[in-house]
């Protein structure tokens, strides 16, 4: 491998258009080609853009796949699949069934002899990070993660896979009330459902039972079922005049003591005015970090968390140094 790190790009809603859009930003990468399944496509790019199924002829001409799918049905079936042929980085955002999604993945990528970093973005990611730094610096504490108010990609993906939905977006809403107690000291036990309400827009395609949808949604595990929901069924007009648009953000707090008995509190946080262009700054970086661990020979997936700082950064080894 050499010259720029050549970037492919798998799924091109609004995570792959991120992407896309936000490569341009980092000088040692270039976008050679994008695949999807949609027939019609207007990219902002000058790129080849081939149907999924033509991707693997690309095998010799991209360093680094970045799949854009969504977790709900997407990444399951495509990373592995994509991991026996490419390095990948994906978004993979189901919290409770990573475990079982890396270990697949990592089998797939092994098998091609190749690098897969998965769950990359900022939750989980970046977030997931913070939560390993500060419980491992005060381990006597406990650590509370707020999303929102925000809209979840992953959450409206879910949404819109459902029989009768054409469009969808999913507010994740933290309980104020709750985010107060934290910064104010307290250390609860909060169950999801006391710490997030889920605000959900949905476009129904006519003739679908509007009762049928709402059960599926407010039953659905690992997503809403955890949750006080809210479901509103809107107009497509409404939907792309009040709801196009995709900020987020959060906080992680972690609140413990130190020897002596004094009250310690970290917090990171994030405000996002577009969650996919975030997200897909987080999915670049992390291409780097598997192009040079690719580099060095290894192969296998990892999480964030595997992978050393200092790969993400274009400047490398000694250029990072006055960042310290």
């Amino acid at each position: 491998m050499s010259g720029k790190i050549r970037i492919g790009i798998c799924g091109y809603g609004n995570l792959g258009r991120g992407v896309e859009s936000e490569i341009v930003k980092h000088n040692d990468m270039e976008l050679v080609a994008m695949f999807t399944r949609r027939k019609a496509l207007a990219p902002a790019s000058n790129v080849p853009v081939l149907h999924v199924d033509s991707a693997r002829e690309w095998k010799d001409k991209i360093d680094v796949m970045l799949l854009c799918g969504g977790s709900a049905k997407d990444l399951p079936e495509q990373a592995p699949a994509f991991a026996r042929i490419f390095n990948t980085v994906d978004s993979f955002d189901t919290h409770a069934r990573i475990p079982q999604y890396l270990q697949a993945v990592n089998e797939a990528a092994i098998s091609g002899k190749n690098v897969s970093i998965v769950s990359v973005g900022w939750d989980p990611g970046l977030f997931s990070l913070m939560r390993l730094y500060m419980g491992a610096i005060i381990p006597q504490g406990q650590t509370y993660t707020f999303w929102g108010e925000g809209v979840s990609q992953g959450h409206s993906d879910a949404i819109r896979k459902i029989d009768g939905v054409t469009q969808a977006t999913q507010y994740t809403i933290p309980i104020e009330s709750a985010l107060q107690r934290i910064r104010n000291g307290e250390t609860p036990d909060l169950t999801a459902r006391e710490k997030h309400t889920r605000l959900c827009y949905v476009v129904a395609a006519s003739g679908a039972s509007l009762e049928k949808i709402e059960r599926e949604i407010k039953e659905m595990p690992n997503y809403f079922s955890d949750y006080d929901t809210t479901v509103h069924f809107i107009s497509a007009e409404e939907m792309n005049a009040k709801h196009s648009r995709l900020p987020h953000g959060g906080n992680v707090i972690h609140m413990g003591q130190t020897g002596g008995g004094n009250k310690q509190q970290i917090e990171f946080s994030l405000k996002l005015d577009s969650n996919p262009e975030f997200t897909s700054s987080v999915l670049l970086a992390y291409a780097r970090a598997a192009y040079m661990l690719a580099s060095k020979g290894e192969v296998g997936a990892r999480t964030v968390l595997d992978v050393p700082p200092v790969l993400l950064s274009p400047l490398g080894g000694e250029g990072v140094f006055g960042l310290v």
